[in-house]
């Protein structure tokens, strides 16, 4: 079943990420390296497991959400 595009969630740039996976990457075995890059702010940071880079993500995103937040109680909305 297909879900109509109007019903999907929007998806925001300010939640963009790059991923590129070194050579050495295989995901079956536990293995996982690259960079990673957000693609709003340009933060970027190398990563040697599955952890370091959702743990990268997960600052980036609560920062982002802390600053929007903040922006908006500043602008008096």
């Amino acid at each position: 079943m297909t879900v109509p595009a109007d019903e999907h969630p929007r998806l925001s740039p300010h939640r963009a990420f790059t991923v590129q996976s070194r050579t050495e990457t295989d995901m079956a075995r536990g293995r996982c390296a690259g960079r990673v890059e957000h693609v709003v702010s340009g933060q970027a940071a190398h990563f040697h497991s599955l952890e370091e880079l959702l743990a990268f993500i997960a600052r980036v995103l609560t920062s982002a959400s802390t600053n929007a937040r903040k922006r908006l109680r500043e602008s008096g909305s």
